[in-house]
């Protein structure tokens, strides 16, 4: 059962969503119809979930150090892998839409602002195999956990960036030419979502394709979607309450949509 405060948000997102027929732009159409909505299987699925039903059952404990904001934060604790797996990684239906967004945009350089044990940044690295993607963990014990997962997949584009992402994203940024693809799941406060945000987007170009995570988890990050919206850079953006897809195709009129998926 949905927390509370995501029930309402959900049940608004509900509301104002569109299906098929009432999306009007080409671009937006054409991406719902052959990408959001595929429900076929891609080869790297079931590799990828067989992974996942390992982790969850993985009982071995990991010291893991907090880096979000507050008392607690450079603060180490002990917490299951199962644990981790259970309530950090992107369920299968989100994990596997934004590997079909890789496999469709074939992005050359990816940024993953947020590693955990890998399970999405596997299926990023899985989509387009000459992509070089760069996923960005703080915490060193879950990063090795992670390294270990690529290996076992057979990823080899895949690069580890590890440490604190205030300084790591800083630094990593100005290694790269341009960012293609950036999957935002690094912090869930509205401050640093919108300075990773606004980091990125010195190296983006028109075809880049930003995805956020948790859009309505809180309110600072709900805050943070609607600042992006409206951000004069971003030229259209998709809702689909979990994550929300960003584009800036000048080509295409600036619009919002909201998606039933």
């Amino acid at each position: 059962m949905l927390p509370f405060h995501l029930a309402a948000n959900y049940l608004l997102y509900r509301l104002r969503a569109f299906k098929l027929h009432g999306v009007h732009s080409p671009f937006v159409f054409d991406l719902y119809n052959q990408v959001i909505l595929h429900d076929g299987d891609y080869y790297a699925y079931p590799i990828v979930e067989e992974l996942r039903q390992e982790l969850l059952q993985d009982h071995r404990k990991l010291l893991v150090t907090d880096f979000g904001a507050g008392p607690k934060a450079g603060l180490k604790k002990e917490r299951k892998v199962s644990y981790i797996a259970r309530t950090s990684a992107k369920p299968a239906k989100y994990a596997q839409l934004i590997f079909r967004l890789v496999s469709h945009f074939q992005p050359e350089t990816v940024f993953d602002l947020g590693t955990s044990l890998g399970i999405t940044t596997s299926y990023l690295a899985k989509a387009n195999s000459k992509a070089t993607v760069y996923t960005f963990e703080g915490c060193p014990s879950i990063a090795t956990e992670a390294k270990a997962n690529f290996r076992k997949l057979g990823i080899a584009n895949v690069r580890q960036v590890i440490g604190n992402l205030d300084e790591t994203l800083t630094e990593q940024l100005q290694k790269v030419g341009q960012l293609d693809f950036v999957f935002f799941d690094g912090n869930h406060r509205y401050e640093p979502t919108m300075r990773y945000f606004e980091a990125c987007l010195s190296k983006h170009h028109e075809y880049s394709v930003f995805v956020l995570d948790d859009l309505y988890w809180s309110a600072e990050m709900k805050r943070a979607w609607q600042d992006i919206k409206k951000h004069p850079k971003v030229m259209q953006t998709v809702d689909l309450f979990y994550v929300g897809l960003v584009f800036f195709r000048k080509s295409q009129p600036k619009e919002n949509f909201t998606l039933l998926y």
